[in-house]
């Protein structure tokens, strides 16, 4: 297995998770911070609030945050945009439309 070195691209998606969010954030936050002080490019795919907000209120740059674009009434567009870190996710809607599907079955 190759490492990686300065100037690599690193995909991540919710690599650095653990059991509640307070600690997996903490978990991501410094080993991104160090990744990034290496001149390493991190694309990271996270529902951790805190860590993506953290790195959202340091105004970096060379940090850019896309989300899946979410009309008010929960219907999905597939659009991705750039936008801040949203604290909430939509576990309430995923649950309202399968009490839904579930009640015509």
């Amino acid at each position: 297995m190759s490492k990686i070195r300065p100037n690599s691209l690193l995909l991540l998606n919710e690599s650095f998770s653990s059991t509640n969010e307070k600690e997996g954030s903490e978990i991501a936050k410094q080993i991104v911070e160090t990744l990034i002080e290496n001149n390493i490019e991190v694309f990271y795919v996270t529902h951790l609030y805190e860590f993506a907000k953290y790195f959202y209120d340091q105004n970096l740059d060379n940090v850019h945050f896309l989300r899946a674009e979410r009309k008010e009434d929960g219907r999905r567009t597939f659009k991705i945009l750039e936008g801040k870190p949203l604290p909430t996710g939509y576990a309430k809607t995923f649950m309202r439309e399968f009490s839904a599907i579930k009640r015509h079955l």
